[in-house]
């Protein structure tokens, strides 16, 4: 089986952090969420996955290097979802097709959903829940029937940015050219194109759009609150505080409620609900809460507050 995750947006929702980072290597518990779906894929049984990759794009290259059963492909311009897939169909292979964002948190089963397609004849399977924030796709039974419906007393559905697609679908789409694959699937609906649905509601899942929703999905990971993958390598057990082995905080600090901090250093410092990042470096006495900490924070009022 083959899957292919997308990773080559700007995640500008996500500044000032993401000139830091591209967002699919934002670390979950101190690990990079796109490692993590990787290996998640690879359990479920896909041996074959490509990875797009734009926005700096090198540490993504370097992450991934020498990883068995993982393609890289570096986009010089920015291309979208549709020109990202459709760059990559000289790399797939002649088989349905898994796509996923690489921003997303989900316990979705990635082979109940390739499967669900797999028993159908429709070119496109797309994985859709009820979460109002996002709904914008009106369904009648398992098929699509609008991708931005203009019947106000619709009830629509969320794409939740998992699909399984037969690779001839993506022909039509410009090479080389900036596309979303979405108003792809609209002209194809519009030409008389079905498109299935695999309803999973009952699934978590969650967008890492912004840093609120960052905080968010850790604070439910550490309090036990949103189930955790068996790919993190601190385990599934609850523990509310996640401290890297490489982390030397010293003096009278003092980490209270939830944190998940990395190979950070500090001393006498105080931290309450917040994600900190490899390679910070604290000033003596700093304190803080509810906050992501990507670099080391500035010795000023102004830097402290902003946490960068």
């Amino acid at each position: 089986m083959q899957a292919m995750i997308l990773a080559a947006g700007f995640g500008t929702r996500l500044l000032p952090h993401t000139r830091l980072r591209p967002k699919p290597l934002f670390p979950l518990l101190n690990e990079p969420l796109l490692l993590l779906t990787i290996r998640r894929l690879q359990r479920f049984g896909f041996g074959h996955i490509i990875v797009n990759c734009h926005h700096l794009r090198g540490q993504i290259v370097d992450c991934l290097h020498g990883m068995a059963g993982v393609v890289v492909q570096e986009e010089e311009t920015i291309l979208g979802t549709g020109g990202g897939l459709r760059q990559a169909l000289s790399l797939m292979r002649d088989e349905p097709l898994l796509v996923t964002n690489g921003d997303i948190y989900h316990t979705i089963d990635f082979r109940t959903l390739y499967d669900a397609h797999c028993s159908t004849q429709f070119p496109v399977t797309l994985a859709m829940h009820d979460y109002p924030r996002f709904n914008t796709v009106q369904v009648t039974d398992d098929k699509v029937v609008a991708f931005r419906p203009e019947d106000e007393n619709s009830q629509p559905l969320a794409f939740t940015g998992l699909s399984v697609i037969e690779p001839d679908i993506l022909h039509g789409i410009e090479v080389g050219r900036e596309s979303c694959i979405i108003d792809h699937y609209r002209r194809k609906l519009n030409d008389g194109v079905q498109f299935g649905v695999f309803r999973v509601d009952k699934c978590f899942w969650t967008d890492m759009g912004t840093p609120e929703d960052y905080l968010e999905l850790h604070a439910g990971l550490l309090n036990g609150s949103i189930p955790r993958w068996q790919e993190f390598a601190c385990g599934t057990a609850e523990k509310r505080i996640l401290i890297d082995d490489k982390a030397r905080l010293t003096g009278k600090s003092c980490i209270t409620d939830w944190c998940a901090i990395g190979a950070a250093t500090g001393r006498d410092i105080s931290l309450a609900r917040c994600v900190v990042w490899d390679g910070v470096q604290f000033p003596d006495g700093y304190c803080s809460a509810d906050l992501l900490v990507s670099e080391s924070p500035h010795e000023t009022a102004a830097g402290i507050a902003e946490g960068n």
